[in-house]
């Protein structure tokens, strides 16, 4: 009996089973039936409107730091050429002839890190931090300055008389270390923060004046600053081989040092209007210059030759002035 029972419930399971896979079927096909139709496109008409593939859509090759800040420069070029012949050449044409907006905004970021790292405790800012302090903060008021007077798209235009005044202000107030002023540079530290990270800044907007360098930047700093631009420079150009692995800073670093040289001969700076202390820069300038151009003729040799010009033009400079 009992046989019989499991057989019978052996039975009813599999016809159960079958009835299930049936309905599931059945219900898949009329789910099949109620689908639409794929699309059936005409190839000769999608060739007009798509790209076969993505790569045929890409033309030339994918863009570098170092053919932007290419473009940059031959478009500061251009810009310099239509001002001479209109008779329109202005501070803003003559920045804009020596550095490129990226190599700007890089080394912005770059310093603002730098003074980051020296304002930690008022110990170790009077200790000696607040000569490190006003090294970076000459910098950057002096980059923000040439940023109020460029032409053409940089970050932090809006804001950069602003940021010059504020950083200027600090700096002169870091020649000796205190309480307070540790207190002032930690402002300017929060400061940068906001302006870099895009938020602004939050102090009061400085007027319409124009740059005032002998309130901007002391020659000092500028100098020693201008020192370890060089040092850097003269690393990563030792050799062939270095030089091809770093030409985005080699660019960077000759276009900061042409910008340096055109600064220390602003009206209102140290020695400005002495004729051999202006021949001295202008060609520190004139040699920087040079390296960015070797640099883009891929002259490796030329890049070399034109930082030992630099080099034996600051020499020369450090020699009769400081």
């Amino acid at each position: 009996m009992r046989q019989r029972l499991s057989h019978i419930r052996s039975i009813a399971f599999w016809m159960m089973l079958v009835v299930l896979i049936m309905t599931l079927g059945g219900g898949e096909t009329a789910a099949q039936q109620q689908r639409a139709r794929p699309p059936v496109f005409d190839q000769q008409t999608t060739s007009r409107v798509f790209f076969p593939d993505l790569s045929s859509a890409l033309r030339g090759e994918r863009p570098s730091l170092s053919s932007l800040q290419k473009s940059d420069a031959e478009a500061a070029r251009a810009q310099a050429s239509i001002a001479k012949e209109t008779g329109s050449e202005s501070n803003e044409k003559r920045w804009n002839e020596l550095i490129s907006a990226v190599s700007l905004e890089d080394e912005i970021k770059r310093v603002k890190l730098k003074f980051d790292g020296v304002i930690t405790t008022p110990g170790a800012f009077n200790g000696g931090g607040y000569q490190d302090a006003r090294l970076h903060l000459t910098v950057l008021a002096s980059l923000f300055a040439v940023i109020s007077e460029y032409s053409g798209d940089v970050r932090w235009k809006s804001d950069a008389k602003t940021a010059r005044d504020i950083t200027a202000k600090t700096a002169l107030n870091c020649a000796a270390g205190s309480t307070p002023v540790y207190n002032e540079a930690r402002l300017r530290k929060a400061d940068l923060q906001d302006l870099v990270s895009g938020a602004g800044l939050s102090v009061a907007k400085a007027g319409e004046d124009e740059n005032d360098w002998s309130m901007i930047a002391d020659r000092s700093p500028l100098m020693e600053y201008a020192e370890l631009v060089l040092d850097d420079l003269s690393d990563v150009t030792n050799d062939t081989d270095s030089a091809k692995d770093n030409i985005d800073v080699v660019r960077r670093n000759a276009e900061l040092l042409a910008v340096l040289g055109e600064i220390l001969i602003q009206e209102g700076m140290d020695d400005s209007e002495d004729d051999d202390y202006k021949a001295l820069s202008s060609a520190m300038t004139a040699a920087s210059r040079s390296v960015v151009t070797a640099l883009e003729r891929q002259d490796f040799d030329g890049v070399r030759e034109s930082v030992g010009a630099i080099t034996q033009s600051c020499s020369a400079c450090h020699e009769e002035y400081r």
